[in-house]
């Protein structure tokens, strides 16, 4: 039997849930912890499980031929992990792992499917949720395709930021490289530039944001559109 409630989940999306619903799943989540770097959704492999993000954050990232990966979304406590599986999908292209580590509540792609026919509200939800994602994928694609780094590395933090803790994110400069498809020395630009106006101060291994309002006025319209979709969607976003 499930030792947890739904008021004391912090998934988002579950804790939407009518209550009734909630419960018919509760006892298909499975608390489990999730170390920086864990692959919880391997590249053209079967999808065994997904995961309800209560911690951390996970990036969705896609590879190309020389093998460089670059990412094309992040999900935090906002979301899930396995959006394939809700599309009908046994598996994907792309691979989804921890980039801050974390906690989720896992189900079984079984499980998962049998409550999506059972729980219309259920499937409602997610697949608004799959929407909102969706939106951010094109956000990305647009600001790499058309802002400069500082602006696109704004929005990036920003992001993070709003699904962890606190203001510390724990990212180093080579992972943010790979997130943005950028060369480092671009990276270690960017966040000068951002730490000289006061916005944020990196450390070892670690960023911290001082100024969130000077940092979304830095990320301009790349940052808030999937955002406010979520609030008009699902509910509050942070």
């Amino acid at each position: 039997m499930s030792k947890f409630s739904q008021c004391s989940v912090r998934n988002r999306l579950l804790a939407a849930l009518p209550a009734d619903d909630f419960a018919r799943i509760r006892n298909h989540l499975d608390p489990v912890t999730l170390n920086r770097s864990d692959v919880i959704v391997e590249a053209n492999a079967p999808i065994e499980h997904v995961y309800f993000l209560e911690a951390g954050v996970t990036s969705i990232v896609t590879r190309t031929v020389r093998g460089r990966r670059i990412e094309i979304g992040l999900v935090g406590r906002d979301g899930f992990a396995g959006v394939p599986v809700l599309l009908g999908a046994d598996r994907t292209p792309h691979e989804t792992f921890m980039q801050v580590g974390g906690s989720a509540l896992r189900m079984r792609a079984e499980a998962f499917h049998q409550a999506l026919e059972q729980s219309p509200a259920l499937q409602k939800l997610l697949l608004r949720f799959v929407q909102v994602f969706h939106l951010q994928t094109a956000q990305t694609a647009a600001c790499n395709g058309s802002q400069k780094v500082s602006r696109r590395l704004a929005r990036w933090l920003l992001m993070c930021h709003d699904r962890l803790d606190g203001d510390e994110l724990p990212l180093t400069h080579e992972f943010i490289a790979v997130m943005l498809a950028v060369r480092r020395p671009g990276v270690t630009e960017a966040l000068q530039e951002l730490e000289t106006a006061d916005i944020i101060r990196t450390e070892r291994r670690n960023i911290v944001v001082l100024d969130r309002r000077k940092l979304e006025e830095t990320a301009g319209d790349a940052y808030g559109v999937p955002e406010a979709e979520y609030e008009r969607l699902i509910g509050p976003f942070r």
